[in-house]
């Protein structure tokens, strides 16, 4: 009997050691999402340009000084870098892991930056602004950079988070986000770029004819079912629509970002922190 519940006991905690372990993957292995994007409307000295997206870090460290992170992105050879959003957490506000990762992106490609709700919640984000700043990170509050290779251009537009909880708020303040920033554009161009934190936004944002529209705040719907999708996203409530990988309208392709942290709910389940990459091709 005392051989019997030795290898009991000795199966309970090899099975409590791999569960631990599983969470640990689930949260902590970077899994890297490469996608295409072929249109006429890319200029032929884009042809080739690589977008990585980042978003949703909510304070968390990958490495010491976010090297696990940064390692990655480096590997990618970015030409841009756009995060889209929640770079810390409102509810244990840490800003340290956030400008370190930050620091160490604008020696790789420059970094575009848009607002979560997050950063509005934590009621710091004036002194986080400029801090970003100082580091050499763009940061879009409802206004457009132009991307320039020789005598062609993109735009990339970004826009703040909404920040109000009811729904008929948020797309007014979306949509005034968006025709602010536009009335920035001094003349049109062909390939416009969107970075916009709310992916349940997305039929608005396919109103104005964004090319592509970069998006998080969803976190992969924390728990992904297989061939079922994300459980629960902020905006959008159980078996949400928008939580991962590329969307379609009106012309508009949406690219959701899973994150790479966690908020509310401390864990992730087949739904790995995600780094986005995404190739431009001229179909001219």
């Amino acid at each position: 009997m005392k051989k019997i519940t030795k290898k009991k006991g000795s199966f309970f905690i090899i099975g409590i050691a791999l569960l631990f372990y599983f969470f640990y993957f689930q949260n902590n292995a970077l899994v890297v999402s490469e996608y295409t994007l072929a249109s006429e409307k890319i200029p032929q000295q884009f042809d080739g340009y690589k977008i990585v997206q980042l978003s949703d870090l909510h304070n968390k460290s990958f490495g010491d000084d976010q090297s696990d992170l940064v390692e990655k992105v480096e590997d990618l050879e970015p030409d841009s870098i756009v995060f889209t959003g929640d770079l810390v957490d409102s509810r244990r506000y840490d800003e340290k892991p956030s400008l370190v990762l930050m620091e160490r992106l604008v020696q790789i490609a420059p970094v575009y930056y848009v607002t979560g709700n997050n950063e509005w919640w934590s009621g710091k984000f004036q002194t986080l602004e400029m801090q970003l700043k100082s580091l050499g990170v763009l940061v879009m509050r409802n206004t457009t950079e132009d991307i320039t290779i020789g005598t062609e251009k993109i735009a990339m537009i970004g826009i703040d988070d909404p920040i109000i909880e009811e729904l008929y708020l948020e797309r007014a303040n979306t949509k005034e986000n968006i025709v602010n920033a536009l009335d920035e554009i001094e003349e049109e161009t062909d390939f416009q770029i969107l970075l916009a934190h709310r992916p349940e936004m997305f039929p608005l944002y396919s109103e104005y004819g964004f090319d592509v529209v970069f998006s998080g705040h969803a976190h992969g719907g924390q728990f992904r079912i297989p061939f079922v999708g994300g459980l629960v996203a902020p905006g959008q409530g159980l078996f949400p629509k928008y939580t991962s990988g590329t969307h379609e309208m009106n012309n508009t392709t949406m690219i959701v970002n899973r994150g790479l942290g966690n908020s509310i709910i401390p864990i992730r389940i087949f739904n790995r922190p995600e780094i986005v990459t995404v190739t431009l091709n001229s179909a001219n």
